[in-house]
Parts: C-alpha cells; sequence; structure tokens
C-alpha cells in the first residue's frame, strides 16, 4: 500500500517540533551540568583523584596521591647526582632509572603490606605459643589466600628490575663514550691552547675555543691542562720513587 503524502504544512510542524525538543534536551543538559558541581567532601575528592590512576605498578602516573611527594624529589635528586646525564638522552635515561626504581620500591612496599594485612587479619584465628609463631603463621596465612597478588607482583618486580638494568646499561654506555669523546676533544683543544700561548707569548691574546669548533671555555681547558700536568708529575714521581 503507497502512503498517502502529507501537506507541506505537516512536514514543517513536524520540523518545528523536532527542532523544539532538541533545544528543550539543550537546556535541560545545560541546567542538569549546572547543578553537578562533582565531589564535595575532602574523601569524595580524593576518590575522584584515584578514578583517573592507572594501576600503580603499570601506568603512567608515577607518584600517586596517596606517596610523599617530596621523598619523590629526593629520590629523583639522589640519581641526578649520582649519574650527572648531560643532554636529552642522558637525561631521559636517568628519569627512566629514578622512575622504575620508585616503582619497584613500591612493589616491595605493597608486597610487605600484604604480609601485613595477613598478620592483622589472622590475629583472631590463630592461636601459637609465642608471638612470632604467631607472625610467621599469619604470613604463611596471607600468602595462602593471596597467592595471585603474591604472583603478580613479582611478575612486576621481575618485569621493573630488567628495565631498570637495561636503562642502566644503556646510560653507562652512551655516558663512557661522551666522556671518551669529550677527552679526546679536551686533549685537541689543549694542544691549540698551549699552541696559542707559546705563538703570543710576547703579546698575550685573547683565546675563544670556539673559534676552533670547541664547545669548552677556556676555563675548562686550562683545567683540563693542569690535571694533565699533575698527573704526569704523579706518574714520573712514581717512577722514580721505583727504580
Amino acid at each position: 500500500m503507497q502512503s498517502r503524502p502529507q501537506p507541506a504544512c505537516y512536514s514543517g510542524v513536524m520540523n518545528d517540533i523536532a527542532r523544539s525538543s532538541a533545544a528543550d534536551r539543550a537546556a535541560i543538559n545545560r541546567e542538569n551540568a549546572q547543578k553537578s558541581t562533582g565531589p564535595r567532601t575532602e574523601a569524595g575528592k580524593q576518590r575522584s583523584k584515584l578514578n583517573a590512576l592507572r594501576h600503580g605498578l603499570t601506568g603512567h602516573t608515577i607518584v600517586l596521591p596517596i606517596e610523599d611527594h617530596s621523598a619523590y624529589q629526593r629520590h629523583s635528586q639522589s640519581f641526578l647526582d649520582e649519574y650527572r646525564p648531560k643532554g636529552a638522552t642522558e637525561t631521559q635515561l636517568v628519569q627512566s632509572l629514578l622512575d622504575t626504581s620508585w616503582q619497584l620500591n613500591r612493589a616491595a612496599a605493597v608486597e610487605t603490606n600484604l604480609f601485613s594485612l595477613g598478620i592483622t587479619e589472622s590475629e583472631d584465628r590463630i592461636r601459637a605459643s609465642h608471638p612470632e609463631a604467631e607472625a610467621a603463621l599469619g604470613m604463611a596465612l596471607a600468602y595462602r589466600e593471596h597467592n595471585r597478588a603474591f604472583a603478580n607482583i613479582g611478575i612486576y618486580r621481575q618485569r621493573l628490575a630488567r628495565e631498570f638494568e637495561r636503562t642502566l646499561v644503556l646510560l653507562r654506555q652512551i655516558q663512557a663514550e661522551r666522556r671518551k669523546n669529550e677527552e679526546r676533544q679536551l686533549d685537541n683543544a689543549a694542544k691549540i691552547l698551549k699552541m696559542h700561548q707559546e705563538q703570543n707569548s710576547d703579546q698575550p691574546a685573547p683565546y675563544n675555543p670556539a673559534d676552533d669548533g670547541f664547545v669548552f671555555s677556556k676555563a675548562e681547558i686550562e683545567t683540563y691542562m693542569s690535571r694533565e700536568e699533575r698527573w704526569q708529575q704523579a706518574n714520573d714521581h712514581d717512577s722514580y720513587e721505583h727504580a
């Protein structure tokens, strides 16, 4: 059966109704959005923060809201002081090291907390003649009841440890190559500076290492020359002592 054609006025009315309905829905949505102000209590705000976090051992968030940010800063500074990265690549590798070690420490803490939870939960379930025996049995009970959690933590720790080791090997290789290149460049710069000083002994002229393509300052080159001279003196002294 063919549908009966609708008059033009009917289509216009239906379009007006559709537009009116859409406008009403938009107005309702705006009103609801104004009423929704998010969590009001401090506990609610903390839960809201946690909703955006991924798993603490595998996600991109390194410092969790419940962790001490100042402790993370001290942890970071200790790695920066030890490895003293230069350039973007070394800095990124050191950042990876300190973040991975932070996550490793967290995994160890979670494991310890699981044991502590098991000991606490078993206080009314286990009776032994000695507190240490009760604690040991509580740990065993916790491991038996949460063995899957312990296994997952072990997998995460192994993965993080391998990542840390690979990153450390790569960082050491890059830094060794960089230091070797710096030593070679400093030796070349020292030779040129020494030649410059000898050629201008009567009328000292300023020397700019950048003119010869070096990134070192004149003071850094002079420090290198002084250090090499001291090493040579030490070697000569040692040879004299054992002659």
